[in-house]
């Protein structure tokens, strides 16, 4: 593409999204924000509020505290401690609209689902097409804060997960083209699911995982722990996929699926981590994508419903 031709295709953009009533200076006309300077602003915020919301483990009394301590998993590395309170910090800070870095986070995660240039306005239907339950996400977030949001950027960010985020949004959209009396049969049998809404979910799963301390003997290894949070979560989002896509669910199985994805984050994240890493590391078909995976199990659980997974969380959290 010629220079003139590239200029004038910004310029048209720019005349586009200052008719749409965006502004040519909003945050939605500023450049993809990477999920590295997004975490630097957030290191240097101040959160201070917010860490005074932070219960940074699960409070346990008499026996399971005795049982916890003897078999449980190992503490945190005490230098690792600070980027814990990190993530759970920004698990209590909520969207701001006067923040420059909170609106690019999220415009940056519409340009990315949708493959748009241009951005979007801060509030509209628009939204609900991404998967949150109404024209506001911030009202989704309760629970999750920044941190549900800052998943999301690193799950369209990261060029590894990237093409699993948009296959997963595609089938989120499922759609059948039937009508009449076929159409309220294939209502029954949409795998479409409201992505943001699930996203936030699996979020709140690694939250208290993490304040369970059940990710401390990775986080440990690797001595990092946001890398490990963010990891968790591509992880479990690629195992609810594959369940999803090769099982034929429909919304109506998705409390079923958030518990076994708890289960599997609590129990078994190391077998969770290690097919996210055979995803990377082979491709997509290679990596199992395009195959069934198996369900994790092995306990009878009382199954919620998709906006209401039984999490314990932070503060005056309250459900989805």
């Amino acid at each position: 593409i010629s220079e003139d031709l590239r200029r004038a295709q910004e310029e048209w953009e720019a005349v586009e999204e200052i008719q749409s009533g965006l502004g040519g200076t909003s945050a939605s006309a500023a450049p993809p924000i990477s999920f590295n300077e997004a975490l630097q602003y957030f290191q240097t915020a101040d959160l201070s509020q917010c860490r005074k919301k932070v219960q940074a483990t699960v409070r346990r009394q008499g026996l399971a505290a005795l049982v916890h301590f003897l078999f449980g998993p190992p503490r945190l590395q005490p230098q690792l401690q600070g980027e814990r309170e990190l993530a759970l910090a920004m698990a209590q800070c909520g969207l701001d609209d006067n923040e420059r870095v909170h609106m690019r986070i999220l415009q940056t995660i519409y340009k990315k689902l949708t493959r748009s240039r241009l951005g979007c306005p801060r509030y509209g239907a628009h939204w609900e097409e991404l998967g949150f339950q109404g024209v506001d996400p911030g009202t989704d977030l309760r629970g999750t804060g920044m941190l549900g949001l800052m998943q999301m950027l690193y799950f369209v960010m990261d060029a590894r997960t990237l093409p699993l985020a948009l296959e997963i949004f595609k089938l989120s959209q499922h759609e059948t083209q039937a009508r009449g009396v076929w159409a309220a049969v294939m209502l029954l049998l949409l795998q479409n699911f409201p992505f943001c809404i699930m996203s936030v979910n699996i979020t709140r799963i690694v939250i208290q995982a993490l304040r369970e301390e059940r990710l401390s003997r990775e986080c440990n290894r690797r001595q990092q722990v946001i890398a490990v949070l963010n990891d968790l979560y591509a992880a479990a989002f690629l195992q609810l996929f594959r369940l999803w896509k090769w099982q034929h669910k429909t919304i109506a199985d998705s409390g079923f699926l958030l518990k076994e994805l708890e289960f599997s984050a609590k129990k078994k994240p190391k077998q969770l981590l290690r097919s996210l890493e055979a995803y990377v590391s082979h491709g997509p078909v290679a990596g199992g994508l395009q195959h069934p995976f198996p369900a994790a199990g092995g306990e009878e659980m009382d199954f919620t419903g998709v906006c209401d997974p039984r999490v314990e969380l932070e503060g005056e959290a309250r459900l989805i």
